[in-house]
This record gives structure tokens, sequence and C-alpha cells, in this order.
């Protein structure tokens, strides 16, 4: 049995894969998910397991240069925009609309379907690396 990080080995495999410029995405639980891209489907009531607690255990083993943001985040769901700012200190933010960030998802190597029901709560994280 794996000892600390991720337990999920979907989440575990995607993110041991990742080369440089790679993304994967977490999201809330209703962005519409591209059928070519692969589905890590967390979601298990409303806000189980919430964005930020998924995003924080992706960052405790992903390696992350650029992170994608809907500009509307800030505006309508002000508060996980700032908590999640705290958790990407070192990382370039990249904000577009919400319509360019769906389109952007086609591009995603996973995307990890979280049960968080709040709006604008997807990002994009593009893998850097260690070196």
């Amino acid at each position: 049995m794996k000892k600390i990080g991720i337990l999920n080995s979907q989440i575990s495999k995607v993110i041991s894969e990742l080369g440089h410029t790679d993304r994967i995405v977490i999201c809330d639980a209703g962005l519409p998910i591209p059928d070519h891209v692969e589905r890590i489907d967390l979601a298990l009531t409303p806000g189980t397991p919430s964005f930020l607690l998924t995003l924080e255990a992706v960052l405790q083993e992903m390696q992350v240069e650029k992170a994608y943001w809907a500009d509307e985040i800030k505006a309508k769901n002000n508060e996980l925009w700032q908590r999640s700012q705290a958790l990407l200190p070192d990382v370039a933010q990249i904000c577009l609309s919400h319509t360019e960030l769906k389109k952007l998802t086609h591009g995603a190597k996973a995307i990890i379907r979280t049960g968080e029901c709040s709006p604008y709560a997807n990002v994009i994280l593009e893998s850097g690396v260690i070196f």
C-alpha cells in the first residue's frame, strides 16, 4: 500500500506520467468533460470532496508552473479564488473567459471532477519541471 500522498490510483498515475507543459484539470461538479479526456470522478455528494481539498492534495505531488482560471471566479466566487491563490504563490496565473477555459480542457491529460457546487471552481494546472 502507498504510504504517503494521493491514494487514488488514477490521480497518482496521471501525475506520475505528466511531462513539462502537460495539463490536468480540477473541476466542480458541473463542468462539461469532453468524451476523449480521461475522467477521474471523485464526486460523492454536493461539496464532497471540495475543490480546495482536491487542489491541496494534487499540489503535494504535482510541480505546477501555470494555472488557468475563468475570469468569472473573481466576481462570482472570490473567497475560493483567494484561498486558491494562497496555495499557488509561485505559479503563473492566467485568467481567461469561462468559454475559453472550457475549450482548453480538450487538451488535458485528465479531468478530476470534485463534488464542489460553487460557481467557476475550475482550474487547469500546467506541469512544470523539478529541475
